[in-house]
């Protein structure tokens, strides 16, 4: 089995020692969530804390990070089983439940900051304000404008106090999502994410 030198030996120098120590809190394993946690665990984050209630069905497979074999699994089964098979060593909280203001300081207590992959407005707005109000110091990373096609010079990172916003700040889930746009504002999640674990954002 490959060694964590092995794995992370292209990444940033000095990064994954430095990401080892982190841990990183993701609401939602659907299109956000699930490709947000995949670049965590390649960038050598060390620990991630997994919300989500839903089973993986046919119709998440064009743009969430799962299978054919994963449908009618949890998704954090399934996500948990694909970020093993990169790194053996990360260390894996899973939550198979409906997360919720009370639920959120219990199952979120550890992390550093916060990856938001909820699908509707009404979830995002609940969560923002109940993370704000519970720690207001930490880092939250929200996705707010994924759908439709291209456009790609749209998708920008605007910060509001400890609040990261990525996406288009438009668009609705009417538009239909495609994968290439969903992944591009995961990763981007997953970038300012880095940035803020390494210190390395203003």
């Amino acid at each position: 089995m490959p060694s964590r030198g092995d794995i992370f030996e292209r990444n940033v120098p000095g990064t994954a020692a430095m990401l080892a120590t982190r841990c990183v809190g993701i609401a939602g394993c659907g299109g956000l969530g699930s490709n947000a946690a995949v670049s965590l665990v390649r960038a050598g984050v060390g620990r991630l804390v997994l919300v989500d209630h839903d089973v993986v069905e046919p119709s998440n497979l064009n743009r969430q990070h799962f299978f054919q074999t994963d449908v009618g699994l949890t998704k954090v089964k399934a996500l948990a089983g694909h970020l093993l098979a990169i790194n053996p060593e990360v260390r894996l909280d899973l939550h198979d439940a409906k997360l919720d203001p009370a639920g959120l300081v219990v199952v979120f207590q550890d992390v550093d900051l916060l990856v938001e992959a909820f699908d509707t407005a009404e979830s995002k707005r609940w969560l923002i304000d109940a993370w704000c109000r519970t720690w207001p110091d930490r880092p939250m990373i929200c996705g707010n404008g994924l759908s439709g096609l291209g456009r790609t010079e749209d998708l920008v990172v605007t910060r509001v106090g400890n609040v990261h916003f990525c996406g288009d700040a438009r668009t609705d889930l009417s538009m239909g999502l495609c994968s290439a746009r969903v992944a591009i504002v995961a990763n981007m999640q997953a970038n300012v994410a880095i940035e803020l674990l390494l210190g390395r954002m203003p």
